[in-house]
């Protein structure tokens, strides 16, 4: 079966040579004016500063344990792949982070023209992102397993390089989305506070010195983490239903190589699909046109995604042939798992949409906003919660079809399992077109504080304005598909750790009548909220710091709040100050989810059973913590943009600051400690399954 490999690998270098190629073509775009330039520059100068200073602190770390694993398994291949899976989810982010940059100015000179140019420039870049993510992520899985295999080809060897290589990624994805995470809302939350509440400014005021850190943050968080996120939640959840055909049905089996050769056509779905993002030049300048053109491409993507998976479902049916076993999933079956699992990507789009697009929720957290900041928090707080409840119902109904179509509930529960993890690897295989509707978002928003920072044409700012709103919904539309699919990860990673438990001899019933279960069922759930609460800490901490320094600099640069010609606002000083904050911060929580199950595991008479209980404590209590925080947030900030739109007072009224209070609270929930949750509840997983070979 090794040609599904190769043919995975042929995929994944197509995606890098598409981004490459595209990336191209975006830097040739015109880049506007100097000013433009010299403003696009300094986000640029401040981005790279952060990823360098993160990357060199990510980097002692990761040699520590590096050395620490090379030691425990007494082999340099898992220490390899957990090398190789670090590097991967870093280099996915820098590669975001660095296109983003060099897209927004572009997007900025190409609106002077019209809204279809900046729009088409906008997604380019974005799909420069989206597409490398996979890329990058099966070379990876692919290419490592042909090396793990060559060094050792006893499936045990190869089970643990598989998950060195998961936990890798896992690690990394931490650090980048709770330091790009704190960064970016640290900075957000510190300028509006200053500028928009005591100062009266409008956003991206150039006389705010916290602005370029503000636009530096949407990059290093949304870009760079969003990036390293789903490289991430891409590698694990091929890596898991590898391993979990692995044990059901064999390593030399079609089923170990179905998830690759599902990633691989999925790369190809995804980029055709990238050609049919187009804004029409002939339909009005209207938001719902720049959504349905993002959507178009998601749409094409999945149908022709659906078209390619019937393809591989004939082509390589489970459990056959070299095996000799008979097809214990038909074929059939396995192509509406598949379909399954495109559904829920759909539903999660559409139920997030509601929640935090110019919906019903919105304008009522709006609403509640014309009664004062109390109101306005208390209505963003309930539909938070209230955005849980569709989201988990479909992730559960996905979850009971996909088991009962792999025989799950007529006496073959290993093989239901099975079925739970071809519906995830489906999911996650949209990654690239769904990044790079993501990478879109934060790529807008920084042309639109360019073209105010630069002071271009009202006609400008008339043009990059829907595409930041847009952008708004599409951030928060990706971060509950990011959720989702962690979560169903994390469930055929949990069901991978009783199946290899059950390989050593070690197997145990997961019951709520063991105290020990119960036990570590308790210390799950303290993990997202111990780790939410840090996050959102650390975001308070680094505000505060940015709002004395811009006060200090109202106070004592003469001229620059009156905005006087000449005179400009020490941006690099807030750089400095925030970058130094994140780093400082990021180190603790990202460490939680590795320290904890580590301690529980290896405390005399807990051991196997506890650490169980970790497992599904932190899943649900982190899938439903995450979900609330990431809508919630997100629907505070579109009410405060519904408000500057014009109703209920429009920008400086009651309501308005108001609305911004609230959206002060949402911003550390939705871009800091609520997608900062995914990878998290992964690396608790990932750690269990490392440490199978020696828990008690």
């Amino acid at each position: 079966m090794d040609w599904v490999v190769y043919v995975a690998l042929g995929c994944g270098l197509l995606g890098v040579a598409y981004s490459l190629i595209t990336a191209g073509w975006v830097f040739k775009q015109d880049a506007g004016t100097k000013e433009m330039q010299d403003i696009s520059s300094a986000v640029a100068e401040g981005a790279m500063a952060y990823l360098t200073r993160q990357y060199k602190v990510v980097a002692i770390i990761a040699i520590l344990l590096f050395i620490v694993m090379w030691i425990a398994f007494k082999s340099y291949v898992p220490p390899l792949g957990f090398a190789i899976g670090l590097v991967g989810s870093a280099l996915a982010g820098f590669l975001g982070m660095k296109v983003a940059v060099n897209s927004n100015v572009r997007v900025a000179a190409a609106a002077s023209k019209s809204l279809p140019d900046a729009m088409n420039v906008a997604f380019r870049g974005g799909s420069v992102t989206g597409i490398v993510v996979t890329g990058l992520a099966l070379l990876g899985v692919a290419g490592f397993f042909l090396i793990a295999r060559a060094a050792n080809p006893d499936p045990k060897a190869i089970f643990s390089a598989l998950v060195a290589l998961g936990f890798g990624s896992s690690l990394m994805s931490v650090f980048a989305r709770v330091g790009g995470g704190i960064y970016t809302k640290a900075a957000d939350v510190g300028a509006d506070l200053v500028g928009k509440v005591e100062a009266d400014l409008p956003e991206d005021d150039p006389r705010n010195a916290g602005v370029i850190a503000d636009n530096v943050g949407d990059n290093v968080g949304d870009c760079a983490g969003m990036a390293a996120d789903l490289y991430e939640t891409y590698t694990v959840t091929i890596v898991a239903a590898m391993l979990l055909a692995k044990t059901i049905y064999g390593m030399a089996s079609t089923a170990f190589f179905l998830p690759l050769f599902i990633g691989g056509v999925a790369i190809i779905a995804s980029i055709i699909g990238t050609f049919f993002v187009r804004l029409s030049r002939t339909k009005a300048e209207k938001d719902l046109y720049i959504m349905g053109a993002l959507y178009r491409g998601l749409a094409v993507s999945g149908i022709l995604a659906a078209i390619f998976f019937y393809i591989v479902a004939r082509w390589l049916p489970v459990g056959a042939p070299e095996t000799g076993m008979a097809f214990i999933i038909s074929p059939l079956r396995i192509f509406v798992m598949a379909l399954v699992g495109l559904a829920l990507t759909g539903l999660i789009v559409i139920i997030t949409e509601y929640f935090t697009g110019m919906y019903g929720p919105v304008k009522y957290v709006a609403n509640a906003s014309t009664t004062g900041h109390g109101t306005n928090i208390i209505a963003g707080l309930a539909i938070g919660m209230m955005s849980t409840v569709l989201p988990i119902l479909v992730i559960g109904l996905a979850v009971l079809v996909s088991y009962w179509l792999g025989g799950g509930f007529s006496g073959s529960p290993n093989t239901g399992l099975f079925g739970i993890a071809v519906t995830v690897v489906s999911m996650l295989s949209m990654t690239g077109m769904v990044v790079a509707i993501d990478s879109y978002g934060p790529i807008t928003d920084n042309a639109g504080g360019i073209a105010e920072m630069a002071n271009l044409s009202e006609e400008v700012r008339n043009r990059t304005d829907p595409l930041d709103a847009v952008g708004n919904t599409t951030k928060a539309v990706t971060k509950g598909y990011a959720i989702g699919s962690a979560a169903l990860a994390a469930l055929v990673l949990f069901a991978e750790y009783t199946r290899a438990l059950e390989e050593v001899g070690k197997s145990v019933s997961f019951t709520l009548d063991n105290p020990k279960v119960l036990f570590g069922l308790l210390i799950g759930g303290i993990i997202p909220y111990f780790f939410g609460a840090l996050t959102m800490l650390a975001v308070g901490k680094a505000a505060g710091s940015i709002v004395d320094e811009v006060r200090r600099q109202f106070r004592e640069i003469k001229g620059l709040k009156e905005g006087v010609p000449g005179v400009r606002a020490e941006y690099a000083r807030c750089v400095d100050l925030v970058t130094a904050a994140a780093q400082k911060q990021m180190i603790l929580p990202s460490l939680l989810p590795v320290l904890i199950p580590l301690i529980v595991a290896l405390i005399p008479g807990l051991g196997k059973e506890a650490l169980g209980g970790i497992l599904i404590g932190s899943i649900v209590v982190g899938l439903f913590l995450a979900i609330a925080m990431t809508s919630g947030g997100a629907t505070w900030d579109n009410a405060k943009k519904y408000i500057e739109d014009g109703n209920l007072g429009g920008k400086g009224s009651e309501a308005h600051k108001a609305a911004v209070t609230g959206d002060t609270v949402g911003d550390p929930y939705k871009d800091t400690a609520g997608p900062a949750l995914n990878p998290v509840i992964k690396v608790v997983n990932m750690v269990a399954l490392l440490l199978v070979p020696w828990v008690a």
